[in-house]
């Protein structure tokens, strides 16, 4: 009973946790899973289109990602006989939430940190001096956009915000046109709800970056693919979750190939020491062949020789990185671990809805007390990282 309860405490403690995509690996459900046990997960196939009645076959490139069940996360306590004696609804409020909102909130900090190095697009408003100020109606909107131009599904999209995002957003959303109701929830908890085809959510595990020294580069040498890009030596540093372009290369749209005019953002993977002659990036430069779209293309061009690198951001600046994005963009995976056969007392694993949970208890004799554990065994991954936008806020 108890462990049922922590499993229905963790779904329902952190926002973030509550709106990814969220699986349980049953293939672990006897014997338990080992950290470090890995799952491949196929992404989506990418074609291109023929115009004319000629057969025009290609093959069907398959892409595929890991995700490591690596990481065990645990909160452990102590009570005596005594102590143990207390109703569940008391043990659930006095000792069970706090242990599980803990927990909870460890775990969507990981997952939070893929953020930074993970998404490569960046909605931002600023000032006449290029700072960093808070977003608008029009710097959320611009995230849809973006979502829309990467092909991200249009329903189930969320927005985690920081506390302080979600307070300046209430104010400069508040004069939106919107259903009374609406408006009156809003004013009356000062949280959004359903905005801007976005179901909002407040998380204070949002991460803070803080960019790169960078002032200046370029590319060296032309026609260059993959995620892998040689540079002249850089002036200043490119920290990982810096977003970068290139100059003379735009983004194209994900399904029909077509330029959108824009330059494509990219994310950098790996800090560049000043004076760096390359850059990992994410997406991967793939440009069209021979004026020919091809499967997975990214961007019109590769950079030409000599092509400036520009940071989006000011170099060395700092911002809050809310994110919007559509939910099947991250995935948590647990799985079952074991319940060891020697010196324990009770032991129980529980799942519901993609989270399983393991608690076991041991009595110590010698200070008449059973030290208890509580245990989840997940990975996680930015499986679309495309379908995800930081929405970037001044600190």
């Amino acid at each position: 009973m108890i462990t049922r309860e922590a499993v229905l405490l963790f779904l329902n403690s952190n926002a973030f946790i509550g709106n990814i995509e969220k699986q349980y690996d049953d293939y672990f459900a006897k014997t338990g899973a080992k950290i470090g046990d890995t799952l491949r997960i196929r992404l989506p196939s990418d074609y291109t289109v023929a115009t004319g009645p000629a057969l025009s076959v290609q093959d069907t490139n398959q892409q595929s990602t890991t995700l490591t069940v690596a990481t065990q996360k645990h909160v452990d306590v102590s009570f005596s006989s005594v102590e143990r004696t207390m109703s569940l609804d008391n043990y659930s409020e006095l000792v069970l939430a706090p242990m599980v909102n803990n927990l909870a909130g460890a775990v969507a900090a990981d997952i939070m940190s893929g953020v930074e190095g993970g998404v490569c697009n960046l909605s931002q408003n600023t000032d006449s001096n290029s700072n960093i100020i808070s977003p608008t109606a029009d710097t959320w909107l611009d995230a849809g956009a973006s979502l829309d131009l990467n092909s991200a599904q249009v329903a189930d999209r969320k927005v985690v915000a920081s506390p302080r995002t979600m307070a300046r957003s209430v104010s400069s959303l508040s004069g939106l046109l919107n259903p009374q109701q609406s408006i009156s929830r809003q004013y009356e908890s000062a949280r959004i709800y359903d905005a801007l085809n976005f179901e909002w959510f407040q998380d204070q595990t949002v991460l803070t970056h803080t960019s790169g020294s960078f002032t200046a580069g370029t590319v060296s040498g032309a026609n260059q693919t993959g995620t892998t890009i040689t540079l002249n030596a850089i002036t200043g540093t490119l920290a990982v979750g810096d977003i970068i372009t290139f100059a003379g290369v735009n983004a194209v749209n994900r399904v029909t190939k077509v330029d959108t005019g824009e330059l494509r953002q990219f994310v950098v993977t790996a800090a560049v020491a000043s004076g760096g002659t390359s850059v990992t990036i994410y997406p991967a430069l793939t440009p069209p062949s021979s004026g020919n779209a091809v499967q997975y293309q990214t961007v019109t061009a590769s950079p030409a020789n000599s092509a400036a690198l520009k940071l989006v951001t000011q170099a060395s600046g700092q911002y809050r990185m809310n994110i919007a994005y559509a939910r099947q963009a991250i995935t948590m995976v647990t799985a079952d671990l074991e319940i060891p056969a020697g010196g324990i007392i009770e032991g129980a694993r529980a799942k519901k809805d993609g989270i399983t949970m393991r608690m076991i208890s041991q009595y110590i004799i010698g200070t008449d007390q059973t030290a208890t554990r509580l245990d989840v065994l997940y990975g996680y991954l930015f499986v679309r990282p495309e379908w995800a936008v930081i929405v970037a806020d001044k600190l």
